[in-house]
Parts: C-alpha cells; sequence; structure tokens
C-alpha cells in the first residue's frame, strides 16, 4: 500500500476525485488498505490495486471499479450499487451479502469469490 495514496481516500471522494483528475498516470496503489465501512460512493478507483483490501460494509455506490484488483478484497455487506466492475478482477473476494444491484460486472473475474447471499436484481453481466 502507498500511504500518500490511503492517505488522500482517508479525506473523502472530493478530495480523492480531484486527486485522480490531477495525477491521470498514477496507478492507485491501496492493497491491503483498510477501508471498512468507508464511504467511497462516486470514487474513481479505476485500475486501483485493492488486492487484500478491506472494504467490508463500505459504501460504494456508483464507484468506478472498472479494472480494478480486487483479488481477495473483503467486500463482505458493501454497497455497491450501480457501481463499475467491467474488467474488474473479483477472484477469491468476499462478496457474501453484498448489494451489486445494477453494477456492472461485463468481463469481471469472479472465479473463486465467495457469492453468497448477494443482492443482484438488474445486475449487468
Amino acid at each position: 500500500m502507498n500511504q500518500e495514496h490511503y492517505d488522500i481516500i482517508k479525506k473523502g471522494v472530493d478530495v480523492w476525485n480531484k486527486w485522480r483528475d490531477d495525477n491521470i498516470g498514477i496507478v492507485p496503489d491501496l492493497r491491503n488498505a483498510n477501508l471498512r465501512n468507508a464511504d467511497l460512493r462516486g470514487a474513481d478507483l479505476r485500475n486501483a490495486n485493492l488486492r487484500n483490501a478491506n472494504l467490508s460494509g463500505a459504501y460504494l455506490r456508483g464507484a468506478d471499479l472498472r479494472n480494478a484488483n480486487l483479488c481477495g478484497a473483503g467486500l463482505s455487506g458493501a454497497n455497491l450499487n450501480v457501481a463499475n466492475l467491467n474488467v474488474a478482477d473479483l477472484r477469491g473476494a468476499d462478496l457474501r451479502g453484498a448489494d451489486l444491484s445494477g453494477a456492472g460486472l461485463s468481463g469481471a473475474d469472479l472465479r473463486g469469490a465467495d457469492l453468497n447471499d448477494i443482492i443482484f436484481k438488474n445486475t449487468k453481466f
């Protein structure tokens, strides 16, 4: 995990998204980050490395997670309502009880992910 990236996201989505706009070429490194119960609605997390991050209970409604590395991430109980997870790597992720209603999952890799009790009304596979 890059501590600078972690410190920026902890300041809130507005600060984070502005930083992303200003630093287009940087791939966010939030591996193993503890973002449990974080309010990340609408966050620009495209291409981010969130491998093994704890996002349990996080509010990720409308977040852009296209092509993000979420291998082994803890997303149990997360709100991923209308999130864009197209081409995201979710291998081995814990999605138990997550709300994926209206989420885009086209091309996402869900091999080995725990999908027990997920909510997925109008999810686009």
